[in-house]
């Protein structure tokens, strides 16, 4: 019943903020904006991206309010703004730390010599990382042809990193239906996998 009321009252206000009535909009930004900032807190784990994720979603509903149709309830329609602006903030973070890491190169010692071997096999040579670039084509394209919704919880999970809860609360889903979703994406990816190695096997 409470939420019943919420909703309603969500009604009455967008509809006056709509209006222009700027009173009713920050009512509506006090109503929901410590759920938002759970959202991006949970998602981001960090305060400071949360707190600027949070003015920035308010900031977009203010843009689109009167694009807004009411389709779905305003909490939803906001809390779906906050997960696309957290998905974008942690993409984001990822490009940033691939880029540093790259930055990173072999130390030398004052007499010129590596101080450290790498890790990792510094001596692949182009054939193989054309292969690997070709791998990465071949996944992109089955992910492209993945049905939106199995896309979208592929690219939570398995790409964002998010746990099962982050995406149920994201797209509203059950978590039994996520994972459902989630398996079969994956068939179709080991499938398009499989095919890339086993397509020199085939005939011409």
């Amino acid at each position: 019943m409470p939420d019943e009321v919420a909703t309603e009252d969500d009604r009455q206000l967008l509809a006056r903020a709509q209006d222009g009535d700027m009173s009713a909009f920050e009512a509506l930004v006090e109503s929901h904006q410590d759920k938002v900032y759970g959202l991006a807190l949970r998602m981001t784990r960090s305060e400071a991206d949360a707190a600027e994720i949070t003015q920035d979603t308010f900031l977009s509903a203010y843009q689109h309010l009167k694009d807004f149709r009411g389709d779905a309830a305003f909490g939803s329609w906001v809390h779906r703004i906050a997960a696309n602006h957290a998905l974008m903030r942690l993409r984001h973070r990822r490009v940033t730390q691939a880029a540093e890491a790259e930055l990173q190169g072999p130390e030398f010692t004052p007499r010129g010599t590596l101080a450290d071997y790498p890790v990792s096999d510094w001596s692949r040579d182009a054939e193989e990382k054309a292969l690997d670039a070709e791998l990465g084509h071949a996944i992109r394209q089955a992910a492209d042809r993945l049905p939106e919704g199995y896309r979208e919880v592929f690219l939570l999970k398995d790409v964002d990193g998010l746990s099962y809860e982050q995406i149920a609360e994201v797209t509203g889903d059950s978590i039994p239906a996520i994972k459902s979703r989630l398996h079969r994406a994956r068939l179709a990816l080991r499938e398009a996998i499989d095919a890339f190695y086993n397509r020199d096997n085939r005939g011409p």
